[in-house]
C-alpha cells in the first residue's frame, strides 16, 4: 500500500473522530434544553453510557483498520496508519487550542 494512500485513511478517519466528537459536545451543551432538569441519576446513567459508546466508537476509529491490517500481515502500514492518525489528531488540537487562545487576545 502506498504512503499517500494510508496518509488518505489516517486523515478521513481522523475527520470522522472529530465530527463525532463535535456532535457529542453540541449534545453535551445542549443537554439542559434537550431533556430538561432535575433527573439526576437518569442523566448520571446516560452520561456514562455515552462515554463507553464514546470510547468504543473512538477505538474502532482509530485502531479498527490499523488491527486489521496487522493481522493481517501488514505491520509496517499498520503502525504508520496508526502514527499518522495520531499526529492528523494531534494537529487537530493545536488548531482547537489556538483558535480559543486568537479568539481570547
Amino acid at each position: 500500500m502506498t504512503k499517500s494512500k494510508i496518509i488518505k485513511y489516517g486523515l478521513g478517519e481522523v475527520a470522522i473522530a472529530v465530527a463525532y466528537i463535535v456532535l457529542v459536545v453540541i449534545l453535551m451543551n445542549n443537554g439542559k434544553a434537550l431533556f430538561g432538569e432535575g433527573q439526576a441519576v437518569i442523566s448520571g446513567v446516560a452520561m456514562l453510557l455515552l462515554l463507553v459508546f464514546s470510547v468504543a466508537v473512538m477505538g474502532v476509529t482509530i485502531f479498527g483498520r490499523s488491527i486489521l491490517w496487522y493481522l493481517d500481515g501488514h505491520k509496517k502500514e499498520a503502525l504508520l496508519l496508526v502514527a499518522y492518525k495520531l499526529i492528523f489528531l494531534f494537529i487537530a488540537l493545536v488548531c482547537i487550542l489556538a483558535g480559543l487562545i486568537l479568539r481570547n487576545i
